[in-house]
């Protein structure tokens, strides 16, 4: 297989997410996989945003680089860190030498104890939202070409792409999952007020009222004592009548 079909093979992966079986955790254990194998460097890591904005390690390609990332995190400090941060790519950052490492000397010195020379970190970003890094190690000293990487800001870019696309469509099924939570929710309230309207020959908005007196006194939710006194688990006399 040519590098232009490996290429291509990643972008059809991140193309699956689109479906409901999406594993977040074995896409970019791919991902790094792909980097490994496309862009010829030893290893590659993921990190990403949690809900609250904190950087979170996600895949690596090896436990070296898993330990090495959560170092990273652990001390605030590496280039993915810094690339998180800033939406830019840091590419070519020489380990051994003294002031290219500057900015983050414990990291520098832990990558190199496990046996890292050269790393490289690119932003997870779409536009001016940036999700998270990824970060590529080398074990030999050499630099990413101007092509490489530009191959390895495109998997970065089109695996944040996935990554939101499945975050829409996720959040779209949530929202489709509680307004049809909230249309069971009314029916069963209005069950339930008709059968004490029945019951007490009143009006339904009567009922409605006692009910929702009722819920509140008993810190109970609407529909869940509405669901109680329908399936007969509550006695229609417990609710005063008003």
């Amino acid at each position: 297989m040519t590098r232009e079909e490996r290429l291509l093979a990643a972008v059809i992966e991140a193309v699956d997410t689109l479906v409901d079986d999406f594993d977040l955790i074995d896409f970019l254990q791919a991902l790094c996989a792909r980097c490994t194998e496309l862009l010829d460097v030893s290893a590659a890591g993921v990190m990403l945003e949690d809900p609250g904005g904190k950087l979170q390690l996600i895949a690596a390609s090896d436990e070296h680089t898993r330990l090495l990332e959560l170092f990273a995190l652990q001390h605030e400090q590496g280039p993915c860190v810094e690339c998180h941060r800033t939406g830019t790519a840091r590419l070519n950052i020489d380990l051994r030498s003294p002031a290219q490492a500057a900015p983050f000397p414990v990291f520098a010195a832990r990558a190199r104890e496990a046996g890292f020379l050269v790393t490289h970190a690119l932003p997870m970003r779409l536009r001016e939202e940036v999700i998270g890094g990824l970060s590529l190690f080398d074990s030999r000293v050499q630099d990413l070409s101007a092509g490489d990487a530009r191959v390895a800001q495109s998997l970065a870019d089109v695996a944040t792409i996935a990554i939101l696309q499945h975050r829409t469509i996720a959040h779209a099924n949530q929202q489709r999952a509680q307004m049809h939570a909230a249309l069971t929710s009314r029916v069963v309230i209005e069950q339930a007020k008709g059968i004490l309207a029945e019951r007490w020959n009143t009006s339904v908005d009567e009922a409605f009222d006692a009910l929702r007196r009722y819920a509140r006194a008993h810190q109970l939710g609407l529909s869940q004592l509405c669901r109680r006194l329908i399936d007969g688990q509550l006695a229609a006399d417990a609710v005063p009548r008003p």
